[in-house]
């Protein structure tokens, strides 16, 4: 019988340096190929409002969009750990978060629900917490505050917000979250937030000292109109979408994804 990664797994790889390969997932077929070729985390992301809705941003997505595709996925995962994003709007006060959060792992099967925000969510993932739901932060670029801040660009610049990057990541840990989603930041900002904290840090255009990779796999097939500097089409010279998501986890595994190409100084 195929052993279902936990929050345990995913630190025990950390502790022993094998690196966690992720993707993003929203239906069973994907779901199905990608859980057998090795993918150590699906998460369910609201990055489905932009590759399967067609919007220009994450928040139009509602909490039953997510638990739909939740659904879908966790159905047919045997192995990989699932992890559903709380969209937009959807954790707005820990009580509310709570309530939200409790229908994605009850209703949809999620193992892990993810939120978007720093330091003040430390009551909402305490409170989460509590109630024996595990919680991965998201720092760094977080679409869900496109607005906010003025695009889809590279975060925490600066010393000050590196800084302040850096001590969120704190607060998230001490509040209870089990793992860490780093978007879009540079890589010696990453490498230093992936060893100040004992939990798993996930990178996305992070670099390569993470503790893990994740893309969004409509980027990683080269479906998606414009690739993001930091994903590879993994699709080019292969004969099939299990082949290409195969090679990519190897890739995380061997340390050679992602290289100074995808990454920012």
């Amino acid at each position: 019988m195929t052993k279902k990664n936990t929050v345990t797994t995913l630190k025990q790889m950390k502790s022993e340096g094998e690196k966690i390969a992720c993707l993003t997932s929203y239906d069973a077929s994907f779901a199905k190929l990608q859980d057998e070729a090795g993918v150590d985390l699906l998460l369910v992301g609201d990055s489905l409002g932009m590759v399967l809705q067609g919007s220009d941003t994450t928040l139009n997505v509602t909490i039953a969009d997510m638990i739909y595709h939740t659904r879908l996925v966790s159905s047919v995962t045997h192995r990989a750990i699932v992890v559903s994003d709380m969209p937009f709007m959807s954790y707005s006060t820990p009580a509310q978060a709570l309530g939200n959060a409790a229908r994605l792992v009850s209703e949809a099967g999620a193992q892990v629900v993810k939120l978007e925000g720093g330091e003040e969510l430390s009551e909402t993932i305490k409170l989460m917490a509590q109630h024996g739901i595990p919680v991965c932060g998201h720092l760094g670029l977080t679409p869900q505050s496109i607005h906010k801040i003025g695009g889809y660009r590279v975060q925490a610049k600066s010393n000050e917000a590196a800084d302040k990057l850096k001590q969120d990541a704190k607060a998230l840990q001490q509040a209870g979250a089990v793992c860490l989603v780093l978007e879009c930041v540079p890589s010696a900002v990453a490498t230093d937030v992936t060893q100040s904290l004992d939990i798993p840090v996930i990178g996305i255009g992070a670099g390569l000292d993470c503790d893990g990779q994740v893309l969004v796999v409509y980027d990683m097939l080269g479906l998606t109109e414009k690739q993001p500097r930091f994903s590879k089409n993994y699709l080019i010279g292969k004969d099939s979408i299990a082949e290409a998501i195969k090679t990519y986890v190897d890739d995380v595994k061997n340390k050679s994804f992602p290289s100074s190409a995808h990454a920012y100084d």
